[in-house]
């Protein structure tokens, strides 16, 4: 990791003194400089021309959120059935939602809610694996398939394609929800270049790939290149020289300039700061902290806006059995349900303000659903035939819902959505999906999910 420091210290949101830093990625060893990793990283994006100017948000919900109190709260089955937090009237006639997505439900109408998401596992490794990976057999996470098909930076920007999102976990529960699907959103067999960027990373490899160079010192080396360049430049008569420092403007703007600025949340406004803000609510099991989801989808929107591809946030704690360990389901949702609901209501809002809603898909999920039954403890236990799913932009179909579950919640009724219709409908928006399928340099495995699977038919 290559942390840049520089002398000016500023106050962080607690007020605490602090070096202002940068890590922007991940060295390769054996002399490889960042110029030449970004130009590599550029002639091996395998979509070309069938990439779009667009990019998806995965919030995912560690633990397996309840379809009940989310977006299907069957306020007509029997009590122990029916959502615990009660039902919203939404912006769609005749749909609710759970009783704690106040302000996300005016806004349904820029949502499409699936409520016939059908899966088979009620393990949560193999559950998180086949969500993030959309089932497809490289084993490699929906972030790491779009770092292999676009390039793992943008060729403009210099901004990593994948970024994973977490936090540093206090909570142990939460840090192994964590761990989970980080190794879930890893390059399978893809390579090791399309593994996601995370900022908050504390894994060994960070620390063995440190290098902590001063910015005045950098500003030195730089000026001096430069003039060097420049009188080799008024040599060359022909132009050749021109196009020579591309991928190093590159290096240079991922530490110095617009990248950089995107993990930068002074930069915006206070006000919309404060909408998005959901620290006063406070999570955790054995060990509580101030809930950060705000936080990390204002980065997500920023993130997009200056190149990255696909951002995967982790938003830990919903394996709501009850008992001593976990929460209830009453307690579960006041806790990640209100933050959920602010944060995404906040970030519709933004990218609705900004014109951004046809270019920034946002996708709520989790790697199974609840059982229907509740316990006494006010718990639900694991459920796969049925699960969260949410979707808003990215330029598909809003304000429906799609597909029906039974009575109870227990199962499709009608459109039952799978993996393959998921992996199908972030890679049309993603990209040109028949220009995509005569690429010649996409991994055989990867062509044959593409080939296979296709999207959310009421999406597309």
């Amino acid at each position: 990791m290559l942390n840049l420091i520089s002398d000016r210290r500023h106050r962080n949101c607690a007020g605490a003194l602090r070096r202002e830093f940068l890590q922007v990625g991940t060295l390769a060893l054996g002399g490889l400089t960042l110029p030449r990793l970004l130009s590599a990283r550029a002639r091996a994006s395998a979509a070309g021309a069938a990439s779009k100017d667009t990019s998806v948000v995965l919030l995912f919900l560690t633990g397996g959120p309840s379809q009940i109190e989310t977006f299907d709260p069957k306020m007509d089955a029997p009590a122990g059935v029916r959502s615990v937090t009660g039902q919203t009237t939404t912006s769609l006639p005749g749909v609710t939602f759970g009783g704690t997505f106040a302000n996300l439900a005016p806004l349904a109408h820029r949502m499409a809610v699936v409520r016939s998401f059908a899966l088979d596992s009620p393990d949560h490794t193999l559950g998180v694996q086949n969500v993030m990976r959309g089932g497809n057999a490289t084993n490699a996470g929906l972030g790491a398939i779009c770092a292999r098909l676009r390039g793992c930076t943008h060729p403009a920007t210099g901004m990593p394609t994948n970024i994973y999102l977490s936090h540093s976990e206090v909570d142990r529960q939460f840090n192994k929800e964590r761990l989970r699907l980080l190794e879930a959103a890893g390059p399978g067999s893809l390579g090791a270049a399309c593994i996601p960027f995370e900022p908050a990373g504390d894994g060994q490899l960070n620390r063995n790939l440190q290098l902590n160079v001063r910015r005045t010192r950098l500003d030195d080396r730089r000026a001096l290149r430069n003039s060097l360049d420049r009188i080799q430049r008024e040599i060359d008569n022909s132009g050749a020289m021109s196009g020579l420092d591309t991928f190093e403007q590159q290096a240079f703007d991922l530490i110095l300039g617009k990248s950089k600025r995107a993990f930068d949340l002074s930069e915006e406004d206070p006000h919309l700061v404060a909408r998005y803000d959901t620290s006063r609510f406070i999570t955790g099991i054995s060990k509580n902290r101030p809930s950060v989801l705000g936080k990390q989808l204002l980065m997500a929107r920023r993130l997009c806006e200056a190149g990255c591809g696909f951002v995967t946030i982790h938003n830990p704690g919903w394996d709501m059995h009850g008992g001593p360990t976990q929460m209830n389901m009453p307690g579960g949702m006041e806790r990640l349900g209100r933050p959920v609901d602010q944060a995404v209501a906040a970030f519709l809002d933004d990218v609705e303000q900004r014109g951004l809603s046809e270019k920034i898909l946002l996708i709520i999920t989790g790697e199974f659903g609840r059982t229907p039954k509740v316990k006494p403890d006010g718990g639900r236990d694991h459920w796969p035939r049925l699960s969260t799913l949410a979707f808003a932009g990215g330029g598909l179909e809003m304000g429906q819902v799609i597909g029906r579950s039974n009575s109870h919640a227990e199962e499709p009724l009608s459109n039952p959505v799978t993996l393959d219709n998921l992996l199908s409908s972030v890679l049309h928006v993603l990209f040109d999906v028949p220009k995509l399928r005569l690429s010649t340099r996409v991994p055989r495995d990867l062509a044959l999910a593409i080939e296979r699977a296709q999207p959310i038919e009421e999406l597309v």
